[in-house]
């Protein structure tokens, strides 16, 4: 039985024409996506969005908030508490200018996208309640680039709590794909107090849904995801509560999956190294649609916290390439809990 993994079907052609010179691979754009966890009667959850059906890329895949770092998110004057830039800075892999802009991408796209807000007035405390207004007109500010990060959290007195975020992995997008993130996964608790709401413009339903369930609605071929949010997922399923999976973040290794492809007579074969299941034996030639896929593992997570997948896809990127979607009608499983108008509680 196909499972829900989402392909391109643009791909080979892009594949070759990569090969041959005809085109050349865009340099990946910085992005951040963050895997919000809540403790459940039943184990930990994790709050995911369904793109909506009529978004070019990925329609109708579920991922999680992110998007795009913004060129104000290393805005020096941003309020800032827990570990510094340079500490970042090193776990990322990255300068400390781009360290900060990659830690407040993924804070600012979660308030962006679910209305949630890893801030506080002070570096011990966090904002308890984001509804209203006054806070909706600035997440609207926010989202429409007219308010910079950096002039919100100081506006409001808030400095942003890095400690709040684990780093858990890193994707780029294939060099094949016409729109390229290079996408940090971080991993985070739903802070007290604070819910969850859909309230990005890109997804049309949220849910919270244990990692394991998810996973095999995925194998079921009911939910339609890219591989980075699968990988992560399954690493996901080995902890028992949300604190232990911001702890075991500290030790995972952010080394950047990409994903290549190389062609086998007139048969494309595309793999994510280190993520076997992923990988993708697709006849390219003109009018063929056939796709065949290597057999899927067991969902099983691995027991240590070593690293996920694609990007945002491959780089799971958040908001990616205008490639056409089939747009599936996935049934969401019982445990999942959403409200009427498509929110999460």
């Amino acid at each position: 039985m196909p499972n829900g993994q989402w392909y391109p079907p643009e791909w080979p052609v892009r594949i070759r024409a990569l090969a041959a010179g005809e085109i050349t691979a865009m340099t990946p754009r910085r992005a951040a996506t963050v895997m919000l966890l809540r403790d459940d009667p039943a184990g930990p959850a994790v709050h995911m969005l369904r793109r909506r059906a009529s978004m070019a890329f990925a329609a109708g895949a579920y991922a999680y908030p992110g998007g795009g770092v913004d060129p104000r998110d290393d805005d020096g004057t941003v309020g800032w508490a827990g570990p510094g830039r340079d500490v970042w800075a090193r776990r990322l892999g990255v300068d400390a200018a781009s360290a900060q802009a990659i830690v407040c991408a993924a804070v600012r796209e979660t308030y962006e996208e679910a209305g949630v807000l890893l801030a506080g007035e002070t570096p011990g405390t966090v904002v308890g309640d984001t509804t209203g207004d006054d806070w909706e007109a600035d997440r609207d500010a926010l989202a429409g680039h007219e308010l910079s990060f950096a002039d919100f959290l100081n506006r409001r007195g808030l400095v942003l709590r890095s400690d709040l975020l684990g780093a858990w992995a890193r994707w780029i997008t294939p060099e094949f794909e016409p729109r390229r993130y290079d996408t940090w996964f971080f991993v985070a608790a739903l802070p007290p107090g604070q819910r969850t709401r859909n309230a990005s413009t890109e997804a049309d339903r949220t849910v919270w849904i244990r990692p394991a369930e998810a996973t095999e609605a995925y194998d079921r071929g009911e939910l339609l995801m890219m591989p980075p949010t699968v990988a992560t997922l399954r690493q996901l399923q080995s902890y028992g509560s949300a604190d232990e999976a911001l702890a075991g973040s500290d030790g995972r290794d952010l080394t950047p999956v990409l994903a290549t492809a190389r062609m086998e007579g007139e048969e494309l074969v595309l793999s994510w190294p280190g993520h076997e299941e992923f990988t993708k034996r697709v006849d390219s030639r003109p009018g063929e649609q056939k796709q065949s896929q290597s057999p899927s593992p067991s969902p099983s997570p691995s027991p240590s916290p070593s690293r996920p997948s694609p990007s945002p896809s491959t780089g799971q990127g958040p908001r990616q390439s205008p490639g056409q979607a089939p747009t599936p009608t996935p049934t969401p499983t019982p445990t999942q809990t959403q409200s009427p108008s498509g929110g999460s509680r």
